[in-house]
């Protein structure tokens, strides 16, 4: 169960980033999509950037709590890494899910419709192949996030469309 909880800890950035945008969808700033053709009305350089930012403010505030002692969820010593790591997880995620938006295009899948598995593994392939400019997690770690991921995923929109903020339940 601890192995569990530390690869989530660790991959939070990604977490983060990954809702982002849609939680922060009502600052009125830069809502231009990247190109509606290819990744639907739904991506917008917002997202991106808010994504990134994200990914970067919580593994800062990751790091932190490293230095004021919290360290028993720590996978990495995160006093040797910069908040670039935190970058790279929320760009991961976002570019992930853009990738995986361009296929729903592709296959006609309409903005907004679930398209399983790849809406909830998308950002974590993303996430994690990003961390690799840097960090290269164990592969217990990348087992951990590619199978608890999608549950995890499942739940939040569900959370997110209890409270109206997803439009649809998965």
């Amino acid at each position: 169960m601890s192995l569990i909880l530390i690869a989530l800890y660790f991959f939070l950035p990604a977490y983060f980033a990954n809702m982002a945008p849609s939680v922060f969808k009502f600052i009125p700033w830069s809502k231009y999509p990247i190109n509606k053709r290819l990744f639907g009305n739904n991506k917008s350089w917002q997202g991106i950037i808010i994504a990134i930012l994200t990914g970067t403010l919580i593994f800062w505030l990751q790091k932190l709590l490293y230095t004021k002692g919290f360290t028993s969820l720590a996978l990495i010593k995160y006093t040797d890494f910069s908040v670039f790591l935190g970058a790279l997880m929320g760009a991961g995620a976002i570019i992930g899910d853009l990738i995986e938006s361009y296929y729903k295009r592709k296959r006609d899948i309409p903005s907004g419709s679930s398209w399983m598995p790849w809406d909830q593994l998308d950002f974590v392939f993303g996430g994690i192949l990003f961390i690799f400019f840097v960090y290269i997690p164990p592969i217990s770690i990348i087992l951990i996030l590619l199978i608890a991921s999608p549950i995890l995923h499942i739940a939040t929109n569900y959370v997110g469309y209890l409270l109206k903020i997803n439009k649809n339940k998965f």
